[in-house]
């Protein structure tokens, strides 16, 4: 198995078990503009299709370094934790879980398991997958898809800590701002 087509089945065994799962989600009782929200969708998906090395090729990017056979097993390999991370998230968020920007009927902070080392464990592990995929593509391609999905993704993460500030009361969700961050986790024990 090449090392491009192992990549691929990592992406898309989470794609579809990911997708299979939406129905395990309580219904939304609020979401913010639709607008916002294209916005960051939009740029997730540029970003994802630029990290693939099929971009790359179609757009005869030179490559800035190559990680060799062994490398790109490797790096496959590294996508499998982020994934795994994502869902470990998922499954501790249980139904108030959605892959919209949403706030949920029975809608709370979580700051318990993967909530506890970072207050977005699902993108983390997508920030991870998507960076090691565009370094084993090595191209100014796939960096600049994986500087795209970064910025989807950050965008994302704002409109929901917007609307769950606003709809769960600035004081409790600020507190968990200041005690957890963002994206990448401290070196120390969560708690």
């Amino acid at each position: 198995m090449r090392p491009a087509a192992l990549f691929a089945g990592c992406w898309g065994i989470w794609a579809l078990s990911w997708a299979a799962a939406a129905r395990w989600s309580s219904a939304p009782v609020l979401r913010p503009e639709p607008e916002r929200v294209r916005v960051a969708h939009a740029l997730l998906a540029l970003g994802a299709f630029l990290t693939i090395p099929l971009a790359s090729a179609w757009m005869r990017a030179p490559r800035l370094w190559d990680v060799g056979r062994g490398g790109a097993y490797a790096l496959a390999l590294l996508t499998i934790p982020g994934f795994a991370f994502t869902w470990w998230a998922r499954l501790h968020l249980g139904r108030l879980w959605s892959g919209a920007v949403t706030l949920k009927a029975s809608h709370k902070v979580v700051d318990t398991g993967p909530y506890a080392w970072v207050r977005h464990p699902i993108y983390t592990g997508l920030l991870e997958a998507a960076l090691v995929s565009a370094v084993a593509t090595g191209t100014v391609v796939s960096a600049a898809g994986f500087g795209l999905v970064a910025l989807g993704i950050w965008l994302k993460a704002r409109l929901e800590e917007r609307l769950l500030g606003s709809a769960l009361g600035p004081g409790a969700y600020r507190a968990y701002r200041r005690r957890v961050p963002m994206f990448l986790p401290r070196w120390r024990r969560p708690g």
